[in-house]
């Protein structure tokens, strides 16, 4: 039997949206009430950590987008369809234009059913269909009111968010673990080494450049993205590939022809790639061989360390060589920055145990990501279903 479906806005009582405060001669304050924008709202919750304020006059003013606990708040410009149910306990807020707030009786529609819909295919296609696209990309609270729902009994649909809430909160425990992982080995790496900005534990110091082999990338051929290059055997890393590898690079998206390997070199397997440009000072581990261009720089090193200690070590210095980077029309490092550099030097045989233990955890984290996959993929199915005429 075909479920009924029934337009959002017959279920609400409130389809409302807020206003900028510097729009109609009003400012923001240093702290007061929370004044909540696209930002603000991710992942199905609301976030205050990079939130403005205004003050209690404003708040006053700007009446009809009061946000209450209990209220449903979706982006309708710049990102469209973020959406979260505001905690009980949530601080009286504030929102402006391009969060819409819904509000409706949750002995009709429950919450986190209409939460988990708005991830589903139908929604997704509904959305789309109605957004304007020009500057940017938004709904009106017109087309709001104007999508349509799936609408089974409230005990069905209380049912169908807990199943998918489950889900979820697995889903999230997992990435905690996969970020936990991540702190324990900053956290190891200080307890056997010390502070390497500082050098607490007073090793001997030698410049990067004498560690090991540090060279930057080649692509001589101009221009770069000339066709006779491209498309061959020869696995091409990208910088934001290496800034988004979470470590180790385990695949590429472009490849070189032989005539593209002639014109630049291939990087042989556990090569730290470390980009110098844009991203600067982010590392991966190459998993395979490959080339990649003079924006990343390549390490290889001698017997006076392993590069997982090299790797753990520029992580710490990550965030000041990026401050202090030169800018003109993106921030770069030099090689020559990055070879004066001085690394401190503990036994080689601590660095031996320190890198078994982050193959240890990388395995672990690996495991991780491959059960998240397959959980997203359960989610997306599960959910699929629910809201069809399957469930």
């Amino acid at each position: 039997m075909k479920r009924a479906s029934v337009k959002l806005g017959d279920l609400c009582s409130v389809v409302t949206k807020g206003t900028t405060p510097t729009s109609v001669g009003l400012d923001f304050a240093q702290a007061g009430i929370p004044f909540l924008r696209v930002q603000d709202i991710g992942g199905n919750t609301v976030s205050l950590e990079n939130v403005l304020y205004i003050d209690s006059a404003t708040h006053h003013a700007l009446e009809r987008s009061k946000v209450r606990g209990g209220d449903f708040l979706i982006t309708i410009a710049g990102t469209v369809g973020r959406t979260a149910v505001v905690p009980s306990g949530f601080p009286e807020s504030n929102c402006n234009q391009a969060v819409a707030i819904l509000r409706f009786n949750n002995e009709r529609l429950c919450p986190n059913y209409l939460l988990h819909w708005f991830s589903t295919d139908d929604a997704v296609a509904q959305i789309s269909g109605r957004k304007v696209t020009a500057t940017i990309s938004n709904l009106s609270l017109g087309q709001i009111r104007e999508l349509e729902i799936p609408l089974p009994a409230l005990s069905e649909q209380r049912r169908i968010a807990a199943m998918l809430d489950k889900v979820v909160a697995i889903r999230q425990k997992r990435d905690q673990a996969i970020d936990l992982a991540d702190e324990f080995l900053r956290a190891l790496f200080v307890d056997m080494f010390g502070d390497p900005v500082t050098n607490s534990k007073g090793w001997e110091l030698s410049p990067f450049s004498a560690v090991g082999t540090l060279d930057r990338g080649r692509s001589r051929h101009r221009p770069r993205n000339d066709p006779a290059l491209l498309g061959g055997a020869h696995p091409l890393i990208q910088t934001g590939e290496v800034a988004n590898s979470r470590g180790y690079i385990k695949r590429y998206s472009a490849t070189y022809s032989d005539f593209g390997l002639s014109q630049s070199k291939k990087w042989e397997a556990g090569t730290l790639c470390i980009t110098i440009a844009a991203n600067i000072a982010k590392t991966g581990i190459l998993n395979f061989p490959a080339c990649f261009p003079d924006s990343v720089v390549g390490f290889l090193p001698n017997n006076s360390v392993t590069v997982e200690y090299i790797q753990h070590w520029l992580g710490f210095l990550q965030k000041n060589l990026e401050e202090n980077a030169p800018q003109a029309a993106q921030k770069n490092i030099n090689l020559e920055i990055l070879k004066a550099l001085p690394v401190p030097l503990p036994p080689k045989s601590e660095q031996e145990k320190f890198s078994a233990i982050v193959r240890r955890v990388i395995a672990v984290e690996e495991t991780m990501t491959i059960f998240g996959n397959e959980l997203g993929n359960a989610f997306d199915a599960l959910c699929q279903r629910a809201f069809s005429d399957q469930a």
